[in-house]
């Protein structure tokens, strides 16, 4: 999967993923660990732009099923992208990597409104720049958020890290014999509802030709394996004709 065209790109993480084993709804270790990876692959010469999720904290959509308004719900969401945010920004900058934290929801005491062209700056003069807020607006995720992102960055892939090594054809963790793609285009993925991202990501990845390489964040040094080829993972990618 070695791609030299890959220069700049969004690293897309589920909150979920700094929860680890502990229980704690944000885990320092888990949080270091990430942090290492993400120095190790912009070290690499890469530069990269991260969005983090907030589902270890609240999940709008969740809320709603309770009964909560969904807007409320998804704005509550929403914050607690910003908290992850600050707090993979700290670990990164406690391992010497510039770093900064633009939102899509302005609140200037603790980080940056989203501006393209600022992020852009940033980018060049070698920092890490992390989205959060989502796309400011109820009814979207974080996913969606992602590819936003990406295309208004012009990143050349959105790589997405989860628990598990790609895409399939059903959930593994349900079914073992699940059969995992290397590489799936992205008319199969809105055709057969395959778990990758929601539709309206996976539709403006689509729409703007960014690859979405799906991997396990999880297992350590799997985002440096990954890039140099060597790791598992699955790319969603336009099919011949589409």
């Amino acid at each position: 999967m070695t791609n030299p065209c890959y220069k700049r790109i969004l690293l897309k993480l589920s909150g979920e993923v700094l929860m680890g084993s502990s229980g704690l709804s944000i885990d320092p270790d888990v949080i270091a660990r990430v942090a290492a990876e993400i120095a190790d692959v912009k070290h690499q010469g890469y530069e990269l732009c991260v969005v983090v999720g907030g589902g270890n904290i609240f999940r709008g959509i969740s809320g709603a099923a309770r009964g909560m308004d969904r807007a409320t719900g998804d704005y509550m969401g929403m914050l607690a992208t910003v908290m992850n945010a600050l707090a993979v920004q700290n670990a990164l900058e406690q391992i010497g990597v510039e770093t900064r934290v633009q939102s899509a929801i302005p609140m200037a005491s603790v980080c940056e409104p989203f501006i393209r062209r600022r992020a852009e700056r940033h980018l060049e003069k070698g920092r890490i720049v992390i989205f959060a807020a989502g796309v400011g607006s109820p009814f979207f995720t974080t996913d969606s958020g992602a590819a936003l992102r990406a295309a208004e960055m012009k990143c050349d892939a959105l790589f997405k890290g989860t628990s598990v090594d790609g895409v399939y054809d059903a959930d593994p963790k349900l079914i073992p014999t699940a059969k995992r793609f290397d590489t799936v285009s992205y008319g199969t993925v809105l055709a057969q509802d395959l778990k990758v991202m929601d539709a309206s990501a996976i539709a403006l990845c689509r729409d703007n030709n960014i690859p979405i390489v799906v991997f396990n964040i999880r297992e350590s040094g799997n985002l440096a394996a990954v890039l140099r080829g060597e790791g598992v993972s699955t790319t969603v990618q336009p099919s011949i004709g589409e």
